[in-house]
Order: structure tokens, then sequence, then C-alpha cells
């Protein structure tokens, strides 16, 4: 690694940390602005026992004291204790719901990349035939429709026509219940991907190195695979990132459809219940994934492709 990388990873670095510092600060204030308090939705609560829970959580203390405390715990994993889980680790939930949105979320990111980069190359190979234009017609049609329709769909055709899964999802068998959450959570960014991988390789097959390597009797199976493939997939890289966080951190109309028990649906309740350091908590982890994984793929950028200039 030279001096040029490493400054531009230091870079890049202490601007996630300020993103996250941001973000983390946003969140708060918009919390600190919501009317009302969690508390008061207890039943029959006096003056004296809301007084008591303030203090007992610190929000008895000023904004800017709070805002700091919460500032300097965040970036310690800390986010506090869940107002309306007995006081469990707001860190803790999170991470036990996480890891159920990351089992969907992960499969479907590899699905969305494998099979969007497949078609995109079949549509770039194949330009202007049927199969081009069909691929990009479902690739349309994808993008355009909102992921909360094609849940809805999927779940009224194969849970309630056809019956093919029971209508409380959350309670299919291991294996069936991460068909339909997969399908709906991969089917936009894998037709994303279809585009931007048949524009990239049809782009580097027009280049002059694969006329050169074509010229030199290389066959087309290498010169596609080898050569044009390679560069092709640097704006897929680009783009990987943060779809990836985008898919992991769980799809909140998705998970509610589909009774699945992990971080979105965590948030809906905790919006319901005004759980706000949970709602504060799942913003700002949710947050700093997406800065991460924007992070990893921009220092993938720079592997895949070395010609590209770190600034």
């Amino acid at each position: 690694m030279n001096s040029k990388t490493a400054m531009y990873i230091v870079k890049r670095l202490l601007m996630a940390i300020i993103t996250i510092a941001a973000v983390i600060t946003i969140t708060f204030f918009v919390m600190q602005a919501l009317p009302g308090s969690p508390f008061l939705t207890e039943k029959g609560i006096s003056d004296e026992r809301l007084a008591a829970l303030n203090k007992r959580y610190g929000l008895d203390k000023p904004v800017v004291v709070q805002w700091l405390k919460y500032l300097v715990n965040a970036f310690r994993f800390n986010f506090g204790v869940s107002l309306k889980d007995s006081g469990t680790s707001v860190m803790h939930l999170i991470l036990e719901k996480f890891a159920v949105s990351a089992k969907n979320g992960l499969i479907a990111a590899i699905v969305a990349i494998i099979f969007g980069i497949f078609f995109g190359v079949l549509a770039a190979v194949f330009r202007g035939r049927w199969v081009d234009r069909l691929i990009m017609i479902l690739s349309t049609a994808m993008v355009a429709v909102p992921s909360f329709v094609i849940a809805a769909l999927l779940f009224y055709w194969f849970c309630v026509k056809a019956q093919m899964f029971p209508v409380n999802y959350g309670r299919s068998s291991e294996i069936t219940k991460y068909v339909l959450p997969v399908i709906t959570l991969s089917l936009y960014p894998m037709a994303y991907i279809v585009r931007l991988t048949r524009t990239s390789t049809l782009d580097a097959l027009e280049a002059d190195y694969i006329r050169t390597a074509r010229a030199k009797g290389v066959s087309p199976a290498k010169v596609l695979f080898k050569h044009a493939l390679r560069n092709s997939l640097t704006p897929v890289i680009t783009y990987a990132g943060p779809m990836i966080a985008y898919i992991l951190t769980g799809s909140l109309v998705v998970e509610k459809i589909f009774s699945i028990p992990g971080l979105g649906n965590e948030l809906v309740k905790s919006i319901n219940n005004l759980n706000y350091p949970m709602i504060m908590g799942i913003t700002v982890f949710c947050s700093m994934l997406v800065v991460l994984f924007i992070l990893i793929s921009d220092i993938l950028y720079k592997v895949v492709n070395p010609r590209v200039d770190l600034e």
C-alpha cells in the first residue's frame, strides 16, 4: 500500500466519522422535537412518577448535555436502554433483531449481484435482439414497482390464493420462510445491477484494448470474461456497498407483510410505542452500516480498477 492510498483511506475514515456524527446529531434533535413523552402512554401516571422516570433515564438534564453524552456513547455502541423492554440494552435488542434481518438481506444481496451481473452481461452480448429487449423491459418494470407492492402481490398469490405458504408467513419452515422475502428484497437491486452491467459491458466491449485483443485472435469468451467483464464491474462495486447495507438493514414494509421479527419490524413497534432510545439506536446503527459499506466499496473500487486516481 503506497502513501497516496493510505492517505485516501484515512481521509475516507475521517469523512465517515463526521457523517456518522452528523446523523447522530440530527436524529437526536429530531427526537427531541417530537411532541409527547414515551412515559405518557402508561395509564394513570402521576407527575411525581413522570419526574422520577425522566430523572432515571437522564431526560431531566439540559438538551445539550444529553446530546453530548449520547454522541460519545453512540460511538461506543452504547445506545442506552429500551424504555419498553424492562431496561434491556438497546444494542442487545438491535443485534438480536438484526440477526434475523441479515439472514434475509444477505441472501437477497447475493442473489441480486449474481443474477444482476449474469442478465446484464447476457443483455450486452445479445444487444438489440429479443433477449436484450426482454431483459430491459423486465428490469425497468422491477425498478418502477415499489418493494411493498411486490411483497403484497407475492403474499396474495402464494399465501392466500395458491396457499403454498402459510398466511402467518413468519411460522414457515426454516428454508421456505426465506423464499418470498428474498425475492422481494432482491428484485429492485438486481434490476438496477442489470442495467449498470449492461451499459458498462457495452462500453468495455467497444474499447480499444478489446479491439486489440480480438485482432490478436483471443477467443470471444476470454475477451468477455477476462478483459471486458473485469472493467465493467466497477460501477457495480460502487453500487454494491450501499445496496448491501440497505438490504441488510431490512425493509420495514416487507418485514411487516411477511411477519418477520427483524429490525424493521422492531422499528415500527418502537415508533408506535414512542420508544425513543430504540428509534434512535436503530437509525444510527443502520446509518453506520451504510457508511461502512460505502467506505468498503470505495476502497474495493480502487483495488478492482488500479487506474482510478484517488483524491
